[in-house]
């Protein structure tokens, strides 16, 4: 059950209701995000997918607000597996650069959901590297043009050798 074993937080800042928050905002389907009810009714289906537990939408509104920051494992496993996440993620047993790196993959598929993105990003495999850095630049030079970073905002390092 998702109420038991709980303490209240206190403070809205808690590591799970941020972790939990930036999920919300950028893992859901094209369109919208997702509410506390729809993910609440998906977990509790009663079904075995995430692991059976029964989750209200306003004990996950607690989670996310702050107001309760310490639900069970079974709980945590069942957040982690609807958003595809690691559940050391939630639990906050990632390191800083592990837990960066959930978050830079987050970035990464919220990036492929807009069809052009994908379409550029689909287009430049198999060139050579030259070529590829090529249109790295370019597109640079477009931003720069536009008043963009050179990068968009938490990009991350360049993985080029």
């Amino acid at each position: 059950m998702a109420v038991g074993g709980d303490r209240s937080a206190g403070d809205v800042g808690s590591p799970l209701a941020e972790r939990l928050n930036y999920l919300f905002a950028n893992m859901h389907p094209p369109g919208a995000p997702y509410t506390n009810g729809h993910v609440a009714e998906e977990i509790s289906r009663g079904t075995d997918e995430y692991g059976g537990i029964t989750l209200t939408e306003q004990y996950l509104s607690m989670l996310r607000n702050g107001r309760r920051a310490n639900p069970s494992p079974d709980v945590l496993r069942a957040l982690a597996k609807f958003f595809a996440v690691p559940v050391g993620y939630l639990m906050g047993d990632l390191s800083a650069s592990q837990a960066a790196r959930v978050e830079e993959e987050v970035r990464f598929l919220v990036a492929m959901r807009d069809q052009r993105v994908r379409g550029i990003a689909l287009r430049s495999v198999g060139l050579p590297p030259e070529v590829q850095d090529s249109l790295t630049t370019i597109i640079c030079q477009f931003r720069q043009q536009m008043n963009l970073p050179a990068d968009p905002p938490d990009a991350g390092g360049d993985e080029r050798p």
